[in-house]
C-alpha cells in the first residue's frame, strides 16, 4: 500500500550538497533527505582530493577566480566563479565548525600552540589552497556531516528510496508552475509513495555513469537532471563531460580513481617504456587542467596501442608517501601494486557533470519552489572545464545559499494539499528484465565510443539516432511494466544521454571537455549550449 508524506522540505540526494543544505536550514522545519541506495552511496564519499578554498595568507580571490577561469578555456560565468570563491573561506569554517577532520601541517605552529591546516595544489591552480583530509577528504566530510544530521531529530534520513518523478502544478493540470513534491519508489516495500514538500531540493549528483568506464558510483545516474528536464527546466552546458586522468587500471578495480593530489605532490605520468610523455602537450606537464592530460593519455594509448599509461611517485619517500595517500597507497597494494616501489597502471574515465540543471546563485531552478545543488546543477562555475576541487567547494557554497534563499521564503509558502496517489493500475510486473541490462549496456558503450573524449559529427550522429530508439523503447517499457531502480535509471541515463548528444551536436567548435575532429579550433566568442525542454513551445 502506497503512502503519502508530508515535509517542510524534501532533500533527494544525501551527499554533500544535500547533507549541507539540511544542516543549514532551521531546526523547526521537517526535513527528508532520501538517498536511493544506502547513505554512503554517492559521490561525496569517494572524493579523495578536498575542498579548494582561498585560506592561505599568500592565496586571493582574484588568484582562485584567474585559475578557474582559465581552466574553464574562456566559457564560466565570472559572476559565479566570484561567489563561490568569496564564500570559501566561510563554507571551510562551517565544515571545521561541523568536526570535520582536515589533515594539519605539523611543521607551521601557531604562536597559541595549534597547527596550521595542510594544503595541497592540484592541477590547474597556482598556489596551494586544496585543503583535506589525508586523500579521503569525502568519506570525512560524509561522516561528519551525516553523524551532525543524525543528531538533528528534524532530518529524517531515508535510503532505498528512489525518486521517480517530480510533481508540479502543471502535470496536475493546476493553474500555475510549482514543483510540489516527488513520486517516491520505496524499495523495501516496492511501492511507490507520494512525497509532499513546500521546497523540493536536487542533489542527486551527475551523470558519469552515462559512460562504459567512470570513477563514479552505480548511481550517478543523472536522475536529477532527467527529473528537472521533465518538469520544465532548461539545462546547460552538458557537452562537457570530465574524464579523469587517472583511474586505476586493473581488471579486478572496480571505478578507483587515483587522486590527482598525486601528481599536485610531484607523481610523473610516464609511457610503458619510462619516457615522460606530458611536457610534449603543456608547459605545465603533469599540473596541466584535467582536459588537457586526459586528452593527451588518450592520444598515447592510441598511438602507442596500449591499454594503460603509469603514474610514478615511486621516486618520493615511502614514508611521505604512506602519511599523504594512505588511502591509495593500500588500494593499490590490494592489487599487488606497491606504489613506494613501482608505478601506478592508470587510464582516463568518465568522472564528473560539468553541465546541468539551469539555477541562479540561489541554486533556483525554472520551476517555483525547486532547486539543484551540486553536480545536478549548472551555475556557470566550472565553464567548459571543471577546475580540480572546485567541485566541492560549489556543493557547500551553493547549498548554504539555497537554504538562506529558502528562508527567505517560509512565509510565502503554504505546504501542497491533496497530491494524487501514483497510479499503477495500468501496469504489471514485468518478466523481460533482460531488456533493460541489454539497452544499459548499449547506452553505455556508444556514449563511451561516439561522445567520449574525441568526438565526430559522424560519431555524435551514430549516438543520436541510436539513443533515440532507445527512448522509444524505453518508454513503452516504462508504460507497460511497474518500477525498479534499474528502470527508473536506465530512464533518466538515457534521457541525460540524448541531452548530451544534443548539445555536443549544437558546439562547433573544440572547447575545454568538448573536443571534435570535425572542429579542433576554438571560436572567438564562448557561449553556453542552453536546451530548453518541449513545454516551453520552442
Amino acid at each position: 500500500m502506497s503512502q503519502h508524506y508530508q515535509h517542510d522540505v524534501l532533500v533527494i540526494g544525501s551527499g554533500a550538497a544535500g547533507l549541507t543544505l539540511a544542516l543549514t536550514l532551521p531546526e523547526h522545519l521537517r526535513i527528508a533527505v532520501l538517498s536511493k541506495g544506502n547513505l554512503a552511496n554517492g559521490s561525496t564519499y569517494w572524493a579523495q582530493g578536498g575542498v579548494a578554498a582561498v585560506l592561505d595568507d599568500t592565496d586571493t580571490v582574484d588568484s582562485h577566480v584567474e585559475d578557474t577561469l582559465n581552466a574553464g578555456a574562456g566559457l564560466c560565468r565570472e559572476d559565479s566563479v566570484r561567489f563561490t570563491v568569496e564564500h570559501s573561506r566561510e563554507a571551510i569554517q562551517w565544515l571545521i565548525d561541523q568536526g570535520v577532520p582536515f589533515t594539519r601541517d605539523d611543521q607551521t605552529a601557531h604562536e597559541d600552540g595549534g597547527f596550521e591546516f595542510h594544503l595541497t595544489r592540484e592541477g590547474g591552480h597556482s598556489h596551494r589552497r586544496i585543503i583535506h583530509a589525508a586523500d579521503a577528504t569525502g568519506a570525512a566530510i560524509f561522516k561528519t556531516l551525516l553523524e551532525q544530521a543524525r543528531l538533528r531529530t528534524n532530518i529524517e534520513l531515508l535510503e532505498q528510496r528512489v525518486a521517480v518523478d517530480l510533481i508540479t502544478e502543471r502535470k496536475l493540470d493546476l493553474a500555475g508552475e510549482r514543483c510540489l513534491g516527488a513520486y517516491v519508489l520505496n524499495r523495501a516495500s516496492g511501492e511507490v509513495d507520494t512525497y509532499g514538500a513546500r521546497f523540493v531540493i536536487l542533489a542527486t549528483g551527475g551523470a558519469a555513469k552515462v559512460y562504459l568506464y567512470t570513477s563514479n558510483p552505480d548511481g550517478a545516474c543523472g536522475d536529477g537532471i532527467a527529473m528537472a528536464w521533465r518538469a520544465g527546466c532548461r539545462v546547460g552546458n552538458l557537452e562537457f563531460n570530465q574524464f579523469h586522468p587517472t583511474c586505476l587500471y586493473h581488471p579486478q578495480a572496480k571505478s578507483f580513481l587515483v587522486t590527482e593530489a598525486l601528481r599536485g605532490e610531484g607523481a610523473l605520468l610516464k609511457l610503458p617504456n619510462g619516457e615522460r610523455f606530458m611536457q610534449r602537450f603543456d608547459e605545465r606537464a603533469e599540473l596541466a587542467p584535467r582536459d588537457i592530460v586526459a586528452r593527451a593519455i588518450d592520444h598515447e594509448m592510441k598511438r602507442l596501442g596500449v591499454d594503460c599509461v603509469y603514474l610514478d611517485i615511486s621516486h618520493k619517500p615511502a614514508d611521505f608517501i604512506k602519511t599523504h595517500f594512505p588511502t591509495v597507497y593500500e588500494r593499490c597494494l590490494d592489487f599487488g601494486i606497491d606504489i613506494t616501489r613501482e608505478p601506478i597502471p592508470v587510464v582516463p574515465a568518465a568522472h564528473y557533470t560539468c553541465g546541468g540543471v539551469v539555477v541562479d546563485q540561489s541554486g533556483h531552478t525554472d520551476v517555483p519552489g525547486l532547486y539543484a545543488i551540486g553536480e545536478t546543477s549548472f551555475t556557470g562555475l566550472h565553464g567548459a572545464n571543471r577546475m580540480a576541487s572546485n567541485s566541492l567547494l560549489e556543493c557547500f557554497v551553493y547549498a548554504r545559499s539555497a537554504a538562506a534563499d529558502i528562508m527567505q521564503k517560509l512565509n510565502q509558502v503554504s505546504a501542497p494539499a491533496n497530491l494524487p496517489t501514483w497510479d499503477a493500475s495500468q501496469v504489471t510486473d514485468s518478466d523481460e528484465d533482460v531488456i533493460i541490462a541489454h539497452n544499459w549496456d548499449e547506452l553505455r558503450r556508444f556514449m563511451w565510443d561516439y561522445v567520449g573524449i574525441v568526438r565526430t559529427n559522424k560519431r555524435l550522429q551514430r549516438a543520436e539516432h541510436r539513443v533515440r530508439l532507445l527512448l522509444d523503447e524505453i518508454d513503452e517499457f516504462y508504460s507497460n511494466y511497474k518500477v525498479s531502480r534499474d528502470l527508473i535509471e536506465l530512464r533518466n541515463l538515457a534521457q541525460v544521454a540524448e541531452l548530451m548528444i544534443r548539445s555536443a551536436m549544437e558546439r562547433k567548435e573544440s572547447r575545454g571537455l568538448h573536443y571534435t575532429l570535425d572542429y579542433p579550433e576554438m571560436l572567438p566568442e564562448a557561449k553556453d549550449t542552453i536546451l530548453r525542454p518541449p513545454i516551453y513551445g520552442d
